[in-house]
């Protein structure tokens, strides 16, 4: 029966989605057409909503739209062109000074924002016209700019940790923050290394003279304010003095006053990101609830214990595991959207390594790194097309470099999936994770 509700979930899901269906809908379809099989009509609809609605009654999930609301507020805000200062005073000397900028800043202003794709897009147009009068090829601009944005993802504060948090049945939204942090620096080390080999084979060299103290200080200082969100906000919910969803509220009401002091934000573009939070809000969270039925109908026909015995009929090297799952990831990330994917392989995946017992917060980082990196893969790659229209270039010439950056961010990956140490270090020296 398992197997056969997997086979329908698939296919019906594959279907919908090559037909333009939402997601949503896609998937919420797909859940009631594999329990048909064993669960009358007027019972699978009637528990069908009401797993949509116990999935959006958590008080966890609150965090999202403020988060998100937040995100916009910051990106209104003016901070890329402070962000990329302070950057560029710490990083400026290394080869390919503005590229190296532009993967930091990024690192900074999608951790702040919450979207890669914002993140790219803002960035990416500040650090053009200085890469353009460098000379730098717009193909290594556009990929270096891409391949670095999804970096903040994985740092905190994240909505797909969150969103992680809900569908593993609670695990500590705080020890997961806590953790996004080394995945993510790994991630924007990478990126770094590969920019610089890219920047030294073509003569781009760092900003002239020495480093300047009084110019770090000033662009520090400029800096802090929006520094500041990242400090409050997570450093009060990783100390215990507020929830994650507190803290999206605070997160809120220190854009707001941020945007207002830089004058950025006044009432009239306020209404439109207020609309533009409610739209995505509205969508994310009705999403997370309809995924809710999915989840129930896989506990309920044992698709995850079916999935495992496959998987140890293949082999019983967990290791091995890792690896299949990790490509499965990768070819699903490059399909889907984030959110939607956590969605559907965490009640999948989740229950099999924990038996060989991995930390949810090991997995949850895992998963997250994985599918960070269909956002910068054809053909959906959302984040990617981003780079390549800020970078007026095309596909063609950026993916030989985007190759490059592949295989340094794939090193991270597997880093990430072998070594717990990395995801695991700082919940556990703070407490969070026994």
């Amino acid at each position: 029966m398992a197997m056969q509700a997997l086979f329908i979930i698939i296919i019906v899901m594959a279907v919908l989605m090559i037909l333009g269906v939402p997601i949503a809908f896609s998937i919420g379809i797909a859940a009631l057409a594999a329990i048909l099989q064993t669960v009358p009509f007027d019972v699978s609809v009637v528990t069908g909503a009401q797993r949509t609605f116990v999935g959006m009654s958590s008080f966890t999930l609150t965090a999202i739209p403020f988060f998100i609301l937040a995100g916009n507020l910051m990106n209104q805000g003016g901070i890329a062109k402070r962000l990329v200062d302070f950057v560029m005073s710490i990083l400026g000397k290394l080869p390919g000074a503005l590229l190296i900028t532009n993967v930091g800043t990024n690192a900074l202003f999608g951790a702040i924002s919450g979207s890669a794709s914002a993140a790219a897009a803002a960035v990416g147009s500040m650090v053009k016209p200085g890469e353009e009068e460098l000379g730098y090829d717009k193909a290594i601009s556009a990929a270096t700019n891409a391949s670095s944005a999804p970096s903040g993802l994985l740092i905190p504060p994240s909505n797909a940790l969150i969103t992680y948090s809900l569908v593993s049945g609670g695990t500590s939204v705080a020890a997961l923050f806590l953790a996004g942090y080394l995945p993510g620096i790994i991630w924007t080390l990478a990126c770094i290394i590969v920019g610089v080999l890219i920047a030294t084979s073509k003569g781009y060299r760092g900003t002239p003279g020495k480093f300047q103290f009084s110019i770090f200080v000033k662009a520090t200082i400029a800096a802090i304010p929006s520094l500041g969100l990242i400090v409050i906000v997570i450093g009060g919910i990783i100390a215990g003095v507020f929830t994650a969803t507190e803290g999206s509220a605070i997160a809120v009401l220190y854009a707001l006053i941020l945007g207002v002091v830089y004058r950025n934000i006044n009432l009239k573009n306020l209404w439109q990101i207020l609309v533009d939070s409610a739209k995505m809000s509205g969508m994310i969270v009705f999403l997370i609830g309809v995924s809710n039925i999915l989840s129930w109908v896989m506990a309920f026909t044992g698709i995850p214990q079916a999935i495992a015995e496959v998987l140890l009929g293949l082999t019983n090297n967990f290791y091995v595991i890792l690896l299949i799952m990790n490509i499965i990831l990768l070819i699903a990330g490059t399909f889907m959207d984030v959110t939607p994917a956590i969605l559907i392989f965490t009640p999948l995946f989740l229950p099999i390594v924990t038996q060989f017992g991995m930390h949810p917060v090991h997995f949850g980082l895992i998963l997250v790194y994985n599918l960070c990196i269909g956002n910068i893969t054809p053909p959906v790659g959302n984040t990617l097309f981003v780079g390549i229209r800020v970078g007026d270039t095309t596909l063609a010439k950026v993916m030989p470099w985007m190759i490059r950056y592949y295989v340094g961010i794939l090193i991270g990956l597997l880093l990430v999936t072998y070594i717990p140490w990395i995801s695991m270090y700082l919940p556990t020296s703070a407490g969070l994770v026994k």
